[in-house]
């Protein structure tokens, strides 16, 4: 379980987050809602201990953020940020074997290289494993950062909007291999998405985040309503409930 009490953040006397205090079950799919500007990114930064909160406590699986020895940490929880910098000459085997640093220090063994191969192919990488970054399209990058993340092969997986660049078919397919990550791997998977479909579609529950706070915990068809979503993103929003999940629709 991934818990935060009282967390808030402040940057020049202007609180951007908190505070917040609402806990994250272990396994599943967990998504990160809300407007720009929320906090969003923010609070899974802090978690992923990348950024330090002013104040407030965070532990997962009972370990403190703040004090575990940062190897330690990295064997618990993985986190993927929004902003990715590359090195052209970069293969994408290259880029996915550092996910397994923590583990290897640099030192590549068999069970690394394993490791590697098993998240190559769960994002179906693998033809393109000797192919160099700038090679690749946006959307192909995207994933191999994924699978970096994957092979580091933690309990707990932070993703900070890992369909960026991804076309609907290939931003379907990713929320269906995180699914998967979940279901199958049994991982904790918390995402943030700007889509609230894709959340309802896919995470077991959904924290919606505005102007700093949490305002809504709950599944998707308690956070799917009119007054809830309008609440959270300050536009009228029509909710239709004629397929298989909850559809949100805006409108002026």
């Amino acid at each position: 379980m991934i818990s935060l009490t009282d967390v808030t953040m402040t940057y020049a006397g202007l609180t951007v987050l908190g505070p917040v205090t609402f806990d994250i079950p272990a396994g599943g799919v967990t998504a990160l809602v809300g407007p720009n500007g929320a906090g969003k990114s923010t609070l899974l930064t802090i978690v992923g201990r990348l950024s330090t909160a002013t104040s407030g406590h965070v532990s997962i699986a009972g370990n403190d953020v703040a004090t575990t020895p940062g190897r330690e940490l990295a064997k618990i929880v993985s986190i993927l940020r929004q902003e990715n910098h590359f090195v052209t000459r970069l293969t994408v085997r290259d880029l996915v074997g550092f996910g397994r640093f923590p583990h290897s220090r640099g030192r590549l063994t068999a069970v690394d290289h394993a490791k590697i191969d098993e998240a190559l192919a769960f994002l179906d990488l693998t033809d393109l494993a000797g192919r160099y970054l700038d090679q690749l399209s946006g959307g192909q990058r995207q994933r191999a950062y994924v699978a970096m993340v994957l092979a580091q092969d933690t309990d707990y997986i932070l993703l900070d909007e890992p369909l960026n660049n991804l076309d609907m078919k290939h931003a379907v397919a990713m929320m269906r291999q995180l699914r998967r990550a979940a279901d199958e791997l049994g991982k904790t998977v918390v995402v943030v998405v700007h889509d609230i479909n894709f959340a309802a579609a896919y995470a077991d529950r959904i924290v919606a985040l505005a102007e700093g706070r949490v305002v809504h915990v709950g599944t998707p068809s308690d956070l799917m309503t009119p007054a809830i979503l309008q609440q959270v993103f300050g536009t009228p929003v029509e909710v239709r409930a004629d397929g298989p999940y909850p559809l949100a629709v805006y409108y002026r």
